[in-house]
């Protein structure tokens, strides 16, 4: 048997984000349904060179697999990507490698996918206004996601440099996006936080009532986007509750007892799969995303499937 070789050009030919999404949507429907393995991420901190590895396995739909993620907010200043990551995918019969594949760009793309799932059943139906707070490579693919599900008349954007912005409006020229307060992106009808704050930036006071909040830059523990009353007033969502308790947008909450793990309301594999109710109503919903390896896992598959049929990568012999 060959494992094959899938390289950030490889995945860059065949990566889209509606494939991505039905990926995503089945993962965490298998999730709902209890038919996943995915032990705790591992955490590799390393604060002395300024950034942290995880190690993130998972079981999901046939396929299994690892992928070794590594986080540095400085890497932008040294020409690399915050995050960098690899990933190897096996056949859950006999172990063998089945592909060794670049996961930077999956975990960008997985990650926006998480969001526009959430948004596709929590935010309201007309939402036609969309706050993004933060102007990185996940508010782009957070865009990307939620184009699938809802046509925006307004794209408000913040970041706290302005040329982020600037390179971002000129990804999507074609796209009414503008520069804004974060009072004014934080008033949408949708909002996606992407920063790595570890402090609350957005307020209560801006978050209208029916809106619905993509928690997205809280990964770690100590990182915090959100005003906690925001939480308390919303109907939270989650991924998966022990990585949302350790690194999710209510760790910190939760180490202040500002909210509680009985305040969570559900997680996405529930609402997928029909066990709890999505939007009820003009409430304000969060969905709080620390990144699942299944997502991974189901993405990759989808990646290797498309590259076997398509032609593209590279087999070669790594055991035996």
């Amino acid at each position: 048997m060959k494992t094959r070789l899938l390289t950030a050009s490889d995945i860059k030919k065949i990566i889209n984000m509606p494939n991505t999404l039905a990926a995503v949507e089945t993962a965490f429907r298998e999730y709902g349904f209890g038919k996943v393995v995915m032990p705790p991420k591992l955490y590799l901190d390393l604060k002395h060179y300024g950034g942290d590895f995880r190690a993130m396995p998972a079981y999901v739909e046939k396929s299994a697999g690892l992928k070794w993620v590594s986080v540095y907010p400085g890497n932008p200043g040294k020409g690399l990507p915050t995050v960098l990551a690899m990933l190897v995918l096996n056949d859950p019969e006999t172990g063998f490698p089945l592909a060794i594949m670049d996961a930077t760009q999956i975990t960008g793309y997985r990650t926006g996918a998480a969001g526009g799932v959430a948004a596709n059943y929590l935010a309201r139906k007309d939402s036609t206004a969309l706050g993004l707070i933060g102007a990185g490579a996940q508010a782009k693919t957070q865009l990307l996601a939620l184009l699938n599900y809802f046509e925006f008349e307004k794209i408000y954007m913040w970041s706290l440099r302005e040329e982020d912005i600037e390179r971002f409006q000129a990804d999507f020229e074609d796209l009414p996006i503008e520069s804004a307060s974060i009072e004014t992106a934080a008033g949408c009808d949708i909002v996606c936080t992407t920063t790595p704050s570890r402090e609350f930036i957005v307020k209560r006071e801006w978050v209208k009532e029916g809106a619905h909040i993509n928690a997205i830059g809280a990964d770690a523990a100590g990182k915090q986007e959100l005003d906690p009353r925001i939480l308390a007033d919303a109907k939270v969502v989650v991924d998966d509750i022990t990585q949302a308790k350790h690194s999710g947008e209510i760790n910190v909450a939760i180490k202040r007892e500002s909210f509680a793990e009985v305040d969570i309301y559900a997680t996405l594999g529930e609402i997928v799969t029909g066990a709890k109710r999505g939007r009820i109503g003009n409430e304000i919903t969060v969905f709080d995303s620390t990144g699942l390896a299944i997502q991974d896992i189901a993405t990759a598959r989808m990646l290797l499937d498309k590259a076997k049929a398509e032609g593209i990568g590279h087999d070669f012999d790594v055991i035996g």
